[in-house]
């Protein structure tokens, strides 16, 4: 019998099978795909290879968690500096997010002139500098009792933020600067998206600022795709066992009784890295579906259609954009569109002098699932279509030469990823601690990773639930 089997490939699951290996631990973990990463893998298609969602490592930096993970687990990933972190493009507005504050606000000043943006840009760096510095806090889900105690442990931050946490993000906004225009509002809410999965008017402004002050952090562009990223982790792990799914999971008297498309094992431990929204699937005891099922309203149903295209070198190209349309996309949730292209000097991803590109919007699952398949190729054409105009002509790329240009739906990621809901549960003021999922359940031996439970989305946010855990499985 195994000690601990981890189910799913991603960054949760990758980040946990090494930490459990490195502590010295039995560990096995199983991806249904021939490559690890879920949504931050990179994949092939044809003759090329793409990130498939995730491609931007933020955090990464002395005392950061990032920096922690791979420090104690013992491997360095392959990366290089992205500074700025993202460029925005808004109609004829080009404004970098340099890492450098000065030289931000400088950019932003040469479009959306105002007095206070040194006050403001200066206080979400404040705050975002000293919410990762506080430590010390956790969060059990084992039993009411140990939420209770462990939700005692965040007092240090509530203590220090606690103005930032009863009012929400946009009406803080408003009032700090005053009238602002609908344009610059469009451009915070943009960023805000890409990290919180909402908009200012649906969170506190302790996460918008976090949400905005993301790239005052180490940024990273990870040679070798994202997915490398995840093989680095886990490259000390000695069981790793890819194409091969999970079927079902049955309690048994020792554990957990797997069966995949390969074999059946027996394990004591099994820490799910797949989303809540579709972990029940794969059991059958009604008390785990039920504990699942606990959180089925937290489901928004947004995800992403992603667009990937191949084209010749083109230099001048930065690692990450957003480009902010003046109205939501048809057959989106957004007016905004992120596009990351790989580095010349990527051999994986740039190879014979071409680049790789991966842009993102976000969109609701409901959309694509459930009309016929006529509609379904023809949404998926016409949106395809527009965003590859979109891109070639906000960026100057000939669309003639465009070698290669394909698209995922949510249908997709459910296929690839078992999931259709990405981006994990939105930072909403609704969405309060104690309603959000753990990294442990009140079953025994159960366990859970990623984006869906604690702490939140991205690379910072999952690895912090991994840490979390490591903590829960020592009490």
């Amino acid at each position: 019998m195994r000690e601990y089997a981890v189910i799913g490939g991603g960054i949760g699951g990758c980040a946990t099978a090494a930490l459990l290996n490195a502590s010295g631990k039995d560990v096995v973990l199983f991806e249904k795909e021939p490559y690890l990463g879920g949504c931050a893998s990179t994949f092939r298609h044809g003759k090329y290879r793409y990130n498939t969602g995730a491609t931007t490592l933020s955090g990464y930096r002395e005392e950061g968690i990032l920096k922690r993970l791979f420090d104690h687990v013992g491997v360095q990933p392959d990366l290089i500096p992205s500074d700025p972190a993202i460029v925005i493009i808004q109609g004829d507005r080009i404004i970098p997010r340099y890492r450098d504050i000065e030289r931000f606000i400088d950019a932003l000043n040469q479009h959306y002139p105002h007095p206070k943006h040194h006050d403001f840009w200066h206080l979400i760096q404040t705050i975002a500098t000293q919410f990762y510095s506080v430590e010390g806090y956790y969060y059990s889900n084992a039993s009411f009792t140990k939420k209770l105690v462990s939700l005692c442990s965040f007092s240090p931050l509530l203590s220090k933020f606690w103005k930032y946490l009863w009012s929400d993000g946009r009406s803080f906004i408003e009032q700090f600067y005053g009238r602002i225009g609908s344009d610059y509002l469009d451009f915070l809410d943009a960023q805000i998206l890409i990290v919180a999965q909402v908009k200012s008017d649906s969170v506190n402004f302790l996460t918008a600022a976090l949400a905005l002050g993301y790239t005052f952090d180490a940024n990273h562009y990870p040679l070798g795709g994202m997915g490398s990223v995840c093989e680095t982790l886990v490259s000390k792990v000695d069981d790793v066992r890819l194409s091969n799914a999970i079927t079902s999971v049955e309690i048994s008297q020792e554990g957990f009784r797997l069966t995949t498309v390969q074999e059946k094992i027996v394990v004591k431990n099994i820490i799910m890295g797949t989303s809540h929204f579709e972990s029940s699937q794969w059991f059958k005891n009604d008390n785990i579906k039920k504990y699942y099922n606990r959180y089925r309203n937290l489901n928004n149903y947004q995800s992403a259609f992603v667009l990937y295209m191949s084209i010749p070198n083109q230099s001048g190209l930065a690692h990450h954009y957003q480009l902010i349309s003046n109205n939501i996309i048809p057959h989106t949730l957004s007016k905004s569109l992120f596009v990351s292209v790989s580095d010349p000097n990527d051999k994986e991803l740039s190879p014979n002098n071409t680049l790789s590109i991966t842009a993102s919007i976000h969109t609701d699952t409901r959309t694509w699932i459930g009309i016929s398949d006529a509609e379904y190729r023809q949404r998926k054409e016409w949106l395809s279509r527009l965003i590859e105009e979109w891109i070639c002509d906000t960026l100057s790329i000939n669309k003639d030469t465009v070698i290669q240009s394909f698209a995922a739906t949510p249908k997709t990621f459910g296929r690839y990823l078992n999931r259709t809901q990405l981006g994990g549960i939105p930072m909403s003021r609704s969405n309060l601690l104690p309603r959000l999922p753990s990294n442990n359940t009140p079953i025994k031996g159960l366990y859970q990773v990623g984006d869906t439970s604690f702490a939140a989305q991205g690379w910072p946010g999952v690895v912090m639930g991994s840490f979390n855990l490591m903590r829960l499985l020592d009490e």
